[in-house]
């Protein structure tokens, strides 16, 4: 019953021991040592290898180490093999950290100030306090109700929006795409949390742009793909927006000479809001294969049809 590490390899080691001192009778494998194929029944991967159904004919679980899974190709993990989300807590405590310093920086008109230290400018700008900025989510799963639970202590009104409907106390919610204008009206700083599918790439384009309150900001915390970059880079050369922080880009890295490198408006940051910590993922890795071999529900079971 081996378990298969196919990730970072320096956050591999970090797994090894935590497995050898946890579940030392589970057989552990950094790849590409992967010992006996036939033996491999649960695979942890950033991308799978190709050829998983020939290659390791004995699979019967596949975790992907992020809490996304649209790095996969899921046409090459066999249907009846599930494909199981990273849902331990590390990822979404590190991703409302870096959420809250991102709306903070916007409505502390952070970018005005590190653009004012370049040019040696000491000039005060006018505090909006936090109950006139209102913040909105897109993306209420784990990740997007952490971080409008810790917003709620400074006071800004919270609104989020989803596909399918949700109830958060606190928060005002939208679903739907009838009901996306609405929200985007009334958002001064948003925050992309989205699964990144067929429905949800590009969607950060001019025609949300131009929905948003004049002068709003922008926090990209979801994939690059997300984002129409010609579309941002206008919008924030207009000023129908104020400031752009983005923790994804596509490519990543993005190229040398790059716009996004060197914009005053644009904070930029290499992917890593949220990182997936070793210590509670080997207990949420383990969890779940204990609930799989009872035949119980799978906490972060990916729904292939919707792609997250």
């Amino acid at each position: 019953m081996t378990v298969l590490y196919k990730a970072n390899m320096v956050r591999g080691a970090e797994w090894a021991r935590f497995f050898a001192e946890r579940a030392p009778d589970v057989p552990f494998r950094l790849w590409p040592d992967i010992g006996d194929p036939a033996a491999v029944r649960y695979l942890v991967a950033w991308v799978p290898p190709d050829d998983i159904a020939t290659t390791f004919p004995n699979l019967e679980l596949v975790f992907s180490v992020g809490a996304g899974v649209d790095q996969f190709d899921t046409t090459k993990v066999p249907a009846h093999i599930p494909l199981v989300r990273m849902l331990e807590p590390g990822i979404a405590e590190t991703m409302v950290e870096y959420v809250t310093m991102a709306v903070l920086g916007l409505h502390r008109d952070l970018l005005d100030f590190i653009g004012q230290q370049k040019q040696q400018v000491w000039r005060e700008i006018r505090i909006t306090p936090a109950r006139r900025r209102r913040v909105g989510v897109m993306g209420l799963g784990q990740l997007g109700q952490a971080v409008l639970e810790r917003l709620k202590m400074f006071g800004f009104p919270l609104l989020g929006w989803n596909r399918s409907p949700r109830e958060i106390e606190g928060v005002i919610c939208y679903a739907g795409a009838d009901a996306l204008p609405e929200f985007l009206a009334q958002a001064d700083i948003l925050v992309c949390l989205l699964p990144l599918t067929d429905q949800t790439r590009g969607i950060l384009n001019a025609e949300l742009f131009a929905r948003l309150p004049r002068g709003a900001g922008l926090v990209n915390v979801g994939r690059g793909p997300h984002l129409v970059e010609a579309d941002l880079l206008a919008a924030l050369d207009s000023g129908a927006l104020s400031g752009a922080v983005l923790d994804v880009t596509d490519p990543e890295p993005l190229p040398a000479g790059h716009p996004f490198w060197s914009h005053p408006r644009i904070l930029l940051t290499p992917h890593n809001a949220s990182m997936t910590t070793p210590d509670t993922a080997v207990d949420f890795v383990l969890d779940v294969i204990a609930r799989h071999r009872r035949g119980e529900e799978l906490p972060g079971l990916v729904d292939r049809s919707r792609g997250y």
